[in-house]
């Protein structure tokens, strides 16, 4: 129920997600930009960025990075803060001016917003952080394969020289996170339970048997014998030498240092400044000033409305009983699980393909790449997400994939696959990303960032789409439709119960349990998931509400006026905006379709 984020990015640059670039554009159109500076500052941190953050160059498309990774350091740290600094100075002072035009006002509006949020994320001290309960360096790096482009011989020698970069960033992980450690800084030792298996997972006797050993058991055409001979060689190396023993040391550093040592405490109000950086937590993944209290009282009150929806769906099926009665059914019953894996795959592709048919009814742009659905690796498969979606690589050599996890299929309900798709493929994530990918006269900051309860509450709202044309006429995938949204907003209710009012873990399980069909495994995962990465999961339910009241908004004084399909073209063709700003553009669109 993600897009899933590079490694190197999060360390590197702090802004909130990244995207990956198509080669289409549909071009959006604007002022030309202002004589104010803007431009050029805009440059020069775009390519402070891609320096920093190598792999994320490659994903955007430029390769003068390709035989690099990041640096993972206090010291490195501390230098790009003092760099953000002085890039935020700068534009206040640009802002000051009073010359810049509107759409540069929009950019700068952003920016600013960014560069703030970078800077508070050192001043919380996240960097001490680097991981989450779900993965971090050592569960993306394997993917590398997946990610850069392996069509000639000196692409394969960058790919060499970054598999010899993973002992560096390895160890480097392991200094900053020991000394995160001193400062009171480390995931809870409770949402650490079988993490060492994404790391051992990754240790083989052999080197051939690693994943990152796939590219050099056949080459493309063009690659001589002698190179392939050559290039082999030094793969086996690279994983020999570097690879493996990056993986052993900090597989060693997490289970004799971190996980036993790891804080015994759940809330992030624990950590140092722990309640002004919850706080913090709440405002940058809402976009919206808002206080733990209010998005708490926010997530019962829709908790209370989506039970009525679903005791009335419980009525439709003439289910005799309780609604948790109702839910152990829905958990337990063999016929709503999938007996293997192509069986769950072929339910979803079926889904995917019927709303293709749809889009066209719901929107007047469409995106020009396409999608394909994946499996979730195995070997990080018990420990993530029900699916996530990956944005197309930057080169235009690769589409966007909806990952499907068929792990455990008696925690995937068939009852689900119709919003889990929606959400993680179209009209939700990939229609989304791409479409702002495609963006051509957008910044490239714009085109390829974004804010999570935007892209996570388009997403949300996506689903709802489906009642629109003609999905989840079953009762029991509209149920799932609805235990999607109470997810959402359970996680209003456990995630600042947890973080900010003293909720235990338990709570928030049993809360979940109480009122969510998701199986206990999902919910399980899900809470420590909140645990690990305070206020992430308060976007997707707060942009999906905002995103519902303006379209409410716009239908009221619209009348027979308001058009579904120019409404999402207002929503979506300025990229991923923060909910206000998202809200000012949709009032304006209002207004002048007014006149």
């Amino acid at each position: 129920m993600r897009t899933r984020y590079s490694f190197a990015l999060a360390i590197t640059s702090g802004i909130a997600f990244f995207l990956l670039m198509s080669t289409a554009t549909h071009a959006q159109p604007q002022e030309a930009v202002s004589d104010s500076g803007l431009r050029s500052l805009i440059d020069e941190l775009w390519e402070f960025d891609l320096q920093e953050s190598p792999l994320r160059a490659t994903n955007v498309g430029d390769h003068r990075f390709d035989d690099q990774l990041g640096q993972v350091s206090v010291a490195d740290a501390t230098r790009r803060n003092q760099s953000v600094t002085e890039f935020s100075k700068r534009l206040e002072k640009i802002i000051a001016s009073n010359t810049l035009n509107d759409g540069d006002s929009l950019n700068a509006d952003i920016l600013q917003r960014l560069l703030k949020q970078r800077l508070s994320d050192f001043k919380f001290e996240q960097f001490y952080t680097p991981i989450t309960n779900l993965g971090g360096f050592h569960t993306e790096f394997p993917e590398l394969p997946k990610k850069v482009p392996l069509k000639t011989a000196e692409e394969y020698r960058n790919y060499i020289s970054r598999l010899n970069h993973f002992k560096r960033l390895a160890e480097q992980h392991v200094e900053i996170m020991s000394e995160g450690m001193k400062k009171g800084h480390s995931l809870p030792g409770v949402v650490l339970d079988g993490y060492e298996e994404t790391i051992t997972s990754n240790i083989v006797e052999d080197a051939k048997d690693s994943l990152l050993f796939e590219p050099f058991r056949e080459f493309p055409e063009g690659i001589s014998e002698g190179d392939q001979k050559e290039l082999r060689k030094a793969g086996l190396a690279a994983i020999n030498n570097s690879v493996l023993p990056g993986y052993r040391a900090f597989h060693k550093f997490m289970a004799e240092e971190y996980i036993p040592k790891a804080r015994d405490t759940i809330a992030a109000s624990a950590l140092p400044n722990g309640r002004e950086f919850y706080r913090y937590c709440v405002k940058r993944y809402t976009t919206l000033d808002l206080l733990p209290e209010e998005v708490h009282e926010t997530g019962k009150r829709e908790v209370a409305r989506i039970r009525e929806e679903m005791l009335g769906i419980m009525k439709k099926v003439e289910f005799d009983g309780e609604l948790g009665d109702f839910l152990e059914y829905l958990r337990t019953d063999e016929k709503f699980y999938a007996k293997t894996p192509d069986e769950l795959l072929r339910e979803t592709a079926f889904t995917l393909k019927k709303i293709d048919g749809m889009l066209p009814r719901l929107f007047k742009t469409l995106p020009r790449t396409p999608y394909g659905v994946r499996v979730i690796p195995e070997y990080i498969a018990p420990k993530t997400t029900t699916a996530y979606y990956m944005p197309p690589r930057g080169d235009g050599s690769e589409a966007g994939f909806y990952y499907v996890n068929t792990y455990n299929l008696k925690s995937r309900p068939l009852y689900e696959i119709q919003a889990l798709s929606l959400h993680e493929a179209v009209p939700g994530h990939h229609l989304q990303i791409a479409l702002q990918q495609e963006l051509g006269d957008v910044p490239k900051f714009r085109r390829f960032g974004g804010f999570t309860a935007y892209v996570e509450g388009w997403a949300l709202y996506a689903e709802r789409l489906g009642l629109e044309v003609g999905f989840y006429e079953d009762p029991y995938d509209d149920f799932g439709r609805l235990t999607y949204e109470m997810w959402r907003a359970c996680r209003l209710v456990v995630d600042t119960g947890m973080h900010y009012l003293g909720w235990t873990r338990q709570q928030a399980i049993e809360f979940m349990e109480q009122n969510s069909a998701l199986s206990k495994h999902n919910i399980r995962a899900e809470v420590d998931r909140y645990i690990s990465w305070p206020g992430q999961a308060l976007g997707y339910k707060i942009g999906e509400l905002k995103i519902r009241e303006l379209r409410k908004t716009a239908e009221e004084k619209l009348g027979d006026k308001f058009d579904i399909r120019d409404f999402h073209d207002v929503v979506l063709l300025s990229g991923a905006v923060p909910l206000d700003i998202l809200e000012d553009r949709v009032n304006a669109w209002i207004e002048k379709s007014i006149q």
